[in-house]
């Protein structure tokens, strides 16, 4: 009778090492498919099991719960990692043990679940893929058999998984079963993650933004002089390591003087830098400078318009206020005082309060660094346009939309259509954080960047957009975690897709706290009644914003003398404000 397997004492044995010398030894199980690496995947599978072990290189981004070991020497083959598997496992007490590779992108509970459940009397069961091929890597075993063919060993390393398989066995084809031994099985079962899963509705621009900022990782912090960090986003506070002012000074040119007047003048004069004075007696007066240290035994120091001198004699003026023009110590902020909280976008005065409060170092992510990139054949940089070609009138000046954004460009470069050339594009990106790329984000027969992005495991953030220009766009982030941006080809798309996406973009990169919107109203004759998004060119007019009428997306004429675009959401109320993105002059 077959055992009901949800009774028994079940433990797991996931392989996720080995070399994968077929897709030039990287590191297989790492690799994701779906958004989720093999070995979760794997992982995720037998979460029925009481306890999970994992034999490969430690995966920090495993559960803590989940055991992980490694066979000893490393690469020594299957068999040496699963006996390194059982001897991880704190007792021998399971009935039944799984074994599984993860090297199977549709591996799921229910297929191992179909596995349990044909495990009769038998001493294994193993699963058998689409072309009839036994999978002995992914297979339910007796437990105290899996013991003795493995204590009978002395040494497993080298072995093949053959040479411990029983002679009493059951094989069970499972439905999809694949597994990935070559980049094209990668690809392939990437493609067709893709396609299973459920259509999304298409999200509006304040959505896709914020799809944007919940959905990338901020990048790691570094340290670095303040003066080298404009640009950047800090990532701790400034905290003030010095009060300011360091010690009293006067805020004034006038007196440092004792007690009250009228006070002889001495001789000598405090001067900014200067220090080390003779401290005042009673009834002495000393010249001091602004920003000068106040001498010691000082009550107060009095401004030059408020006194009267006669010789070495000094008095207060009869109609002088009653006050002491000193800058105490600490008056500003004290040590320990935080003064710029993180989050904050470095600027020349986030640099210089970081200076005065003699804060040597500043923790910060970013300045987010861009590799751009203009797709097509028929685009043409330098010489005379030949026929059906187009000349590159975005490439030139993309750079600055980008740096008004937060984002710098490091290089641009021009892509030729080809059937390899995005796959070969995003194979290099890891020296940057973001590829802005343009054109190719369409659904033509030149436009592979969709698909190119799935084959290389890209999680893609937004696919496209609801709002006009622009809607035919790509944010993806690529399993390095570099960000890709997919740009329509038009130039006023592509403009007006940069301001709106990037943003979001140097946020979620730099965690920067995001700023509150422009907000302006538009003339009452500029509201469109539309039922999608649109986003235009606006003139001040006033205390008002003109929208530009008839807007062409094939230049960028339309942006010449226009100070923003208005972001204007579907079937805005007439009156109503509308977020503005100031352009960059």
């Amino acid at each position: 009778m077959r055992e009901h397997w949800a009774e028994l004492r079940i433990d797991a044995i996931v392989l996720a090492g080995g070399s994968a010398r077929r897709m030039g030894g990287i590191d297989k199980p790492a690799l994701t498919v779906g958004g989720t690496s093999l070995v979760q995947k794997a992982v995720d599978a037998v979460s029925m099991s009481r306890r999970v072990v994992v034999v490969g290189p430690h995966r920090g981004d495993l559960a803590t719960h989940i055991a992980q070991t490694r066979e000893s020497p490393s690469g020594t083959g299957p068999v040496a990692a699963i006996s390194a598997g059982l001897s991880a496992l704190p007792d021998a007490a399971a009935d039944i043990v799984l074994i599984l590779a993860a090297d199977l992108p549709f591996v799921d509970s229910p297929a191992v679940e179909t596995l349990l459940s044909e495990l009769t009397s038998n001493d294994a069961a193993f699963a058998v893929d689409r072309n009839g091929r036994e999978q002995f890597l992914f297979g339910a075993w007796r437990g105290d058999t899996l013991r003795r063919r493995i204590a009978a060993l002395s040494d497993p390393a080298g072995l093949a998984v053959r040479s411990i398989i029983p002679d009493d066995y059951v094989v069970i084809e499972i439905d999809g079963l694949e597994d990935c031994d070559t980049p094209e099985d990668l690809a392939r079962a990437r493609e067709s993650a893709a396609a299973s899963l459920p259509e999304t509705p298409i999200p509006t621009a304040e959505q896709a933004r914020e799809l944007v900022r919940r959905r990338i990782d901020p990048l790691e912090p570094r340290t670095i002089l303040p003066a080298a960090a404009l640009g950047c986003t800090l990532s701790d506070a400034i905290i003030a390591a010095e009060p300011l002012p360091p010690v009293d000074i006067s805020a004034m040119d006038g007196y440092a003087v004792r007690g009250v007047g009228p006070w002889t003048v001495r001789e000598d004069v405090a001067y900014a830098g200067t220090s080390s004075h003779v401290e005042l007696a009673p009834g002495d007066a000393m010249r001091i400078a602004t920003g000068a240290a106040v001498p010691t035994g000082a009550s107060s120091v009095v401004r030059d318009e408020h006194v009267a001198r006669a010789g070495d004699v000094l008095s207060l003026r009869d109609d002088a206020p009653a006050r002491d023009d000193t800058r105490r110590a600490g008056a500003d902020w004290q040590a320990g005082t935080e003064l710029v909280p993180p989050g904050t976008s470095v600027s020349a005065a986030v640099v210089s309060v970081a200076l005065s409060a003699e804060v040597a170092e500043l923790a910060v992510r970013g300045p987010v660094r861009a590799l751009l990139v203009v797709s097509g054949n028929e685009i043409q940089q330098h010489g005379p346009l030949e026929p059906g070609h187009t000349r590159d009138s975005i490439g030139a000046v993309l750079p600055n939309y980008l740096a008004s954004c937060g984002a710098t460009v490091d290089r641009t470069e021009h892509l030729r259509d080809s059937p390899t050339a995005f796959a070969d594009l995003l194979a290099r990106t890891a020296d940057v954080d973001v590829v802005v790329i343009v054109g190719a984000t369409g659904h033509g027969a030149a436009d592979q960047l969709r698909s190119a992005l799935v084959r290389a495991g890209a999680d893609i953030v937004v696919q496209r957009t609801h709002v006009r220009p622009g809607g035919s766009q790509i944010t993806a982030v690529l399993p390095s975690g570099t960000i890709v941006l997919g740009l329509p080809g038009n130039p006023l798309a592509a403009v007006a897709t940069t301001m709106l996406i990037t943003p979001a973009i140097v946020d979620a990169l730099t965690a920067r706290r995001t700023p509150p919107p422009l907000l302006g109203q538009l003339t009452p004759d500029s509201y469109l009644d539309s039922p999608v998004g649109r986003i235009v060119p606006v003139q001040r007019d006033g205390m008002q914003w003109r929208v530009h009428s008839n807007v062409h997306t094939a230049h960028l004429l339309n942006l010449v003398d226009h100070d923003a675009l208005a972001l204007i959401p579907p079937n805005v109320t007439p009156g109503a404000p509308v977020e503005l993105l100031p352009l960059p002059r």
